[in-house]
């Protein structure tokens, strides 16, 4: 592969001509412009991403009106968040894609710590950040990845149930009247759906348990044709390889003939850890899937060929075979992941491990966009605005991508980040100061 160095002579241009294809998408010429600054400022090398500190840094002479115009074009201005990611999608994928084919649409949600209640859909709930119950807002996404790179394609807030049916709060948040509760289950699949509506290219679609442990959620993906690889908790009922539920009870001549499958105390399904632990250490194998920063990445595997048994009593037919693939690491004493997979079963043991641990890559997506550009900084308290920030978000991260496709690093070597971009803009004066700095004469 061809590893050149990015040309920064013409990185301010080829933004331009980026922001000037996403606008287009903005409906309205006033627009154009107050968009292009926001998507510069979330690429500044600045500490924080919300719009005073980025009106600081794009007009260091006129911060007020830079300011309000920023404010306007994020929390008022009634612009497509959809609209504006089909575009993204649009420029980012064809090059994304021109090495590495489309291999997973990756679901995951991610959590912002949020004081107080006021700002849209706070409330106390598991914050995968904290690792605990906290005051935070969430959001799903589906992201589209390749072996070498991802962007995401949806992004939604989701609302508690206290938030959806709170008339008072939905008003003052701007929630769309069309907003009702949704699990995050749910407002993936209705992501994944609006995504096939668009004619996006497939892709296997990941998913960790929370999403894997719903009965529901895999329906819905065998219903849309989907192939995944989705987590599920240790507790998931199976039966196991060549097992299946018992047939209809045979009834007598008169009345209708039995239909749905069953059990008896005999014979029941198995968690899948209870299955697990019936292997012996022949049963793995030792499986590498990718380099990470200490080397290659290893792990023990096994894989059976089993059926779901959710609710399979009120069925007349068992529920397909499917893999089940089990992750043992060595030094463990019982098995720390597993995973259900409709993939075909003459795929290899391999291939099924380096698409499930495919996911990580919208790991990194999160990282990259809340630690380099600002996800989590956006201070307002409606709908409109925590939306329109994080679609400008993905829009600034659309355009690193591009970058690191153009121009991917050697071997070995870390991948471009937003620090390294180098934009072209003004000094800040010296005198400036953003609201709560400490001043500089305050002692401790």
């Amino acid at each position: 592969m061809n590893n050149r160095q990015p040309d920064f002579s013409r990185q301010s241009g080829r933004l331009q001509v980026y922001l000037e294809r996403l606008t287009r998408a903005a409906g309205h010429a006033d627009r154009v412009i107050p968009i292009e600054n926001y998507t510069k400022g979330l690429l500044l090398p600045i500490g924080r991403k919300s719009v005073e500190p980025m009106a600081a840094r794009l007009a260091p002479g006129n911060v007020r009106q830079m300011h309000q115009s920023l404010h306007h074009i994020v929390a008022d201005a009634a612009w497509s968040d959809a609209a504006l990611r089909k575009e993204v999608r649009r420029q980012v994928l064809p090059v994304m894609t021109r090495r590495h084919g489309l291999a997973a649409w990756i679901v995951d949600d991610t959590g912002f710590p949020k004081k107080g209640s006021h700002s849209v859909g706070v409330t106390r709930q598991y914050c995968g950040q904290l690792g605990k119950q906290e005051n935070c807002r969430i959001a799903v996404s589906v992201s589209l990845a390749t072996a070498q790179s991802s962007l995401p394609a949806t992004y939604q807030l989701y609302l508690s149930e206290i938030w959806a049916n709170d008339a008072e709060r939905r008003r003052k948040a701007g929630v769309p009247a069309g907003v009702r509760f949704q699990t995050k289950p749910e407002i993936a699949l209705a992501q994944i759906r609006s995504l096939v509506n668009e004619d996006v290219p497939r892709g296997v679609v990941l998913a960790d348990a929370a999403y894997g442990n719903d009965n529901g959620f895999r329906e819905g993906l065998e219903t849309l044709g989907f192939e995944y690889v989705v987590g599920i908790q240790s507790s998931t009922s199976v039966w196991p390889p060549g097992v299946a539920p018992l047939p209809p009870q045979a009834g007598s001549k008169m009345g209708r003939p039995a239909r749905l499958l069953r059990r008896d105390e005999q014979h029941q399904p198995l968690s899948v850890k209870e299955l697990a632990l019936c292997l012996s250490a022949s049963d793995l194998r030792r499986v590498s899937w990718r380099k990470g920063t200490r080397g290659t990445m290893h792990s023990r595997f096994a894989r059976l060929r089993v059926r779901v048994a959710h609710r399979d009593y009120w069925r007349s037919e068992p529920h397909p075979q499917q893999w089940l693939l089990i992750e043992w690491p060595k030094t463990e004493e019982e098995p720390t992941k597993y995973w259900l997979s409709n993939l075909p079963e003459a795929i290899s043991l391999r291939q099924l491990v380096a698409t499930a641990k495919l996911r990580w890559r919208i790991e990194r997506d999160y990282q990259e966009l809340k630690q380099e550009l600002g996800l989590g900084h956006y201070e307002g308290r409606n709908w409109r605005g925590f939306h329109h920030h994080a679609t400008l978000c993905i829009a600034a991260y659309g355009f690193l991508v591009l970058e690191r496709c153009l121009f991917p690093p050697a071997p070995g070597s870390p991948p471009l980040r937003a620090v390294d971009l180098r934009l072209r803009l003004p000094r800040t004066q010296p005198s400036y100061m953003p609201r709560g700095a400490a001043a500089a004469n305050r002692t401790a």
